[in-house]
């Protein structure tokens, strides 16, 4: 597809300023996160490509900014995507062509990550109405809908015949999968003065739901009655600013990630990872709250991804022989629209790099095709390299993005705040030929 000129040098210039910042080491690392001078002017090569573009959202419906956030969720048997809207809407799309299959209407804008259920063939999703919502895949019937009076922006998560979800005003709410009807709910009074738009969503992992408040504290129930774990853990203790004064932000508004922590003294802990605003990025114990490790310097961070590439074989060689064992490799991908594009060691929380990127969103981290791809509001599509941070590769669609893309396999999917949905292709990078010495 054919980039307008306005397009291009649009492009040119964010790859500049992406390129500009990208490295190793921890220099700078509390500046803020727009880079001094742009260095590159040519798009590195050409593995990301667009697929298909389709107007979905009714722009008629929209009353308030036309920001399209969440993510889509992908059904990989039925080729489908279920995607929500400003407009109210959640839709059912056809993921080989972007055709709208069917859309089922809320009382409110769906800025949320639905979750598809392959068993039953049902989606779970949450709306601005404070409704959780469950329809059935094929056609968008409703099965039920469950009122938790406050806006419902994560996704939730299944286990067992429970459904977990986390809404704005800091509670975590247990529903019963086949009825809807609520099991248990635990509640913390939100935290007064100023908040960061979003909050953390919920993990579910050996009997315990664990999820982090807006005050800052994370807390561990159990799922079968939202007993508490362990006592809550504050990560606002070890926030504070560079003149010892308290954060202006007490939020921990990223969804836990639950993995295994090779702390030192610690091997194989159970773990749960997760960051505070003003605070950074905290390792926890998982069955008992305790600190394992904490990275103070990643901060502003909003969403969490733990990358993980098991250890495989080498590969053969085209003369025969073959290539060393990789091991396995894993690093957790830290996004924030302050401070940038981070990696972090899950068993240490050293910093191994970090990239500065433009003024503006950035959308969470995906892994796809053994790279990372990322969104940002107002420059578009990019493609990074997990281990050590380089740019693989980026696009500008034309229009801005709030929106965290979904991936399977070499395809992804995002819709633009303009809500048009875009689907792309991973592929191999191009490799150009080398010029030959004058």
């Amino acid at each position: 597809m054919r980039r307008t000129e306005l397009e291009r040098r649009a492009f040119l210039g964010l790859v500049g300023s992406l390129l500009a910042g990208a490295g190793t080491g921890c220099e700078a690392l509390r500046g803020e996160a727009v880079p001094e001078t742009p260095l590159w002017v040519h798009r590195p090569n050409g593995a990301l490509s667009i697929v298909f573009r389709r107007l979905v959202t009714d722009k008629t419906k929209i009353k308030d900014e036309a920001y399209e956030r969440g993510r889509p969720a992908i059904d990989v048997n039925h080729m489908r995507l279920f995607v929500g809207s400003q407009d109210g809407g959640l839709y059912a799309i056809d993921a080989r062509t972007g055709d709208t299959l069917w859309r089922f209407n809320t009382r409110g804008p769906v800025q949320c990550e639905p979750l598809y259920d392959p068993e039953e063939d049902v989606v779970y999703f949450g709306s601005t109405d404070g409704a959780l919502y469950k329809v059935r895949a094929q056609d968008g019937k409703m099965l039920f809908r469950f009122s938790s009076s406050s806006e419902i922006s994560r996704s939730p998560v299944i286990s067992g015949e429970t459904v977990f979800f986390v809404n704005a005003n800091d509670t975590l709410v247990a529903i019963a999968r086949g009825t809807g009807k609520l099991k248990w709910y635990q509640a913390r009074t939100p935290a007064f003065g100023i908040e960061i738009s979003g909050y953390a969503g919920c993990a579910v992992g050996d009997g315990r739901v664990i999820t982090a408040f807006s005050d800052g504290s994370v807390m561990a129930y159990a799922t079968s009655d939202g007993a508490e774990q362990w006592p809550s853990v504050d990560l606002s203790l070890d926030a504070q600013s560079r003149d010892g004064q308290p954060p202006q932000y007490l939020d921990a508004d990223t969804t836990p990630i639950l993995a295994t922590v090779n702390a030192p003294g610690n091997p194989s802990t159970g773990g749960v990872i997760l960051a505070h605003f003003e605070g950074g990025i905290h390792a926890l114990e998982a069955s008992s709250g305790r600190s394992l490790w904490s990275n103070t310097e990643a901060t502003g961070v909003n969403h969490l991804l733990l990358w993980d590439q098991p250890a495989h074989r080498g590969r053969p060689r085209p003369n025969g022989s073959v290539g060393p064992d990789a091991p396995e490799r894993r690093v957790i991908i830290a996004s924030s629209g302050r401070t940038g594009l981070w990696g972090i060691d899950p068993d240490t929380g050293t910093t191994l790099w970090r990239n500065k990127l433009p003024e503006g969103g950035i959308s969470a981290p995906v892994a796809i095709s053994g790279a990372i791809l990322v969104t940002t509001t107002r420059y578009g599509i990019f493609l990074f390299e997990p281990t050590s941070g380089g740019m693989i590769d980026g696009i500008a669609p034309g229009n801005e993005i709030a929106m965290t893309p979904a991936a399977y396999g070499q395809h992804a999917y995002v819709m633009t705040n303009g809500g048009e949905l875009i689907g792309l292709l991973v592929s191999p990078p191009i490799t150009l030929p080398k010029k030959k010495p004058a």
